[in-house]
């Protein structure tokens, strides 16, 4: 007897929504796309064109909350996912929810309570623990090839930034909190997850230093203005950025330290208007350490040091190649979706967690708090006990 297709509601059913939307439904895990959500009638219309005329659309996902669904995916506008999970949580849904979980630790804090009432599945679209490099990283350092790890760099080369973060709702804290913590947030859960630890005490450096001074801006919005997130290379230098959102009041270099509740001690930097775009990973060990250059494209590699050689090694001890994978993200995508099917219908162990979500939230919010009240090292709050054991079972 063959099983159901799982009924599958996308909140933000254009962008990213749309395209995890047409991964669920082409998946050959046994789901469809039944009901869509976007303020955007064209992304609507488009959505008919992809899934069917006969598709549920809506402007309002309370309207599509109340159809017979299965699960949702929610991949709105960051300062949307609160209040939208907890009330798809409510309902008892599966739900993907888009990085990062909340704004706020509190908000955080929020949704694990609905999914714990309800005992709903809540799912983490943390795609980078399927991207091929970095489950090659986590791969080579847990075979032991570079000991205990005792430190982790990482320094993140956002060369889109301009064209990505400062013409839209991302430009405004009231809307993103700040880029050190929506962009910064895959990277953090990346390092707890390598280092095997979440993070206690954390302290922030930043500043607007670019984009701030550029003087040609949109005309203002008493709402928060959609993502455009438009490509355009040859905008060189990025003072030469046009067109921005009207109000920018988030940092565009930042930086942070981080101490682990295993001892381990991290940094993070990131920088919005670098040539290129990637990110790079050095975590070291007792007994070596390793680093990735390139995240995914053709030709990616992890190198690993752990013989000693005089003076400068480009080289390495050992490379370690990153196969190309089919998909999004470095076939990230594909993977992610797949996994979110499985555990929406049988549970099950996964590899993205809710409660790393919220630790990974939690240490951008106190980073950013730190680097905006002069860069003293502030506490991050550990998970109410109370709501750790709804969701160790499904933590690998």
């Amino acid at each position: 007897m063959e099983t159901p297709k799982l009924k599958i509601g996308v909140i933000g059913s254009g962008g990213r929504g749309g395209i995890l939307a047409a991964i669920a439904h082409r998946s050959r895990q046994g789901a469809r796309v039944v009901a869509v959500c976007d303020i955007n009638p064209a992304t609507l219309a488009r959505n008919r064109a992809d899934f069917g005329p006969d598709i549920f659309t809506t402007a309002d996902y309370r309207h599509l909350l109340e159809r017979n669904l299965d699960a949702v995916i929610i991949a709105t506008p960051d300062f949307l996912h609160e209040e939208q999970a907890v009330a798809a949580l409510k309902r008892g849904l599966a739900v993907y929810l888009e990085k990062p979980m909340a704004l706020t630790i509190a908000g955080c804090d929020r949704i694990l309570a609905a999914a714990a009432r309800s005992k709903a599945h809540l799912y983490l679209g943390h795609n980078m623990r399927h991207m091929p490099f970095v489950r090659k990283m986590k791969e080579i350092i847990d075979s032991g090839a570079i000991g205990e790890v005792k430190a982790c760099w990482v320094r993140h080369f956002v060369g889109h930034g301009g064209d990505f973060y400062f013409h839209d709702w991302h430009a405004e804290r009231r809307y993103s909190n700040g880029l050190l913590l929506q962009k910064a947030a895959h990277d953090i859960d990346v390092i707890h997850w390598l280092c095997g630890g979440y993070t206690r005490r954390v302290s922030g450096m930043g500043a607007l230093t670019l984009y701030g001074d550029i003087q040609d801006r949109l005309p203002a919005s008493k709402r928060p203005r959609p993502v455009t997130h438009n490509q355009n290379l040859d905008v060189w230098p990025p003072s030469q950025s046009r067109g921005l959102n009207h109000r920018i009041d988030v940092e565009d270099l930042s930086s942070m330290q981080m101490l682990l509740d295993n001892g381990v001690q991290a940094t993070y930097s990131q920088c919005h208007y670098t040539p290129d775009y990637w990110r790079s990973y050095t975590v070291i060990g007792t007994e070596g350490r390793l680093e990735n250059f390139g995240n995914g494209e053709p030709g990616t590699v992890i190198r690993v040091w752990n013989q000693r050689r005089p003076g400068y090694d480009a080289v390495g001890s050992r490379t370690h190649r990153v196969p190309k994978a089919a998909g999004g993200h470095g076939g990230a995508d594909p993977r992610i979706i797949a996994e979110f099917i499985r555990f929406a219908r049988d549970g099950g162990e996964t590899a993205t967690s809710p409660l790393a979500a919220r630790e990974s939230v939690a240490a951008g919010c106190r980073a950013t708090e730190s680097l905006r009240s002069g860069g003293g090292a502030l506490s991050v709050p550990r998970i109410p006990a109370r709501l750790t054991s709804a969701f160790l079972p499904f933590q690998k």
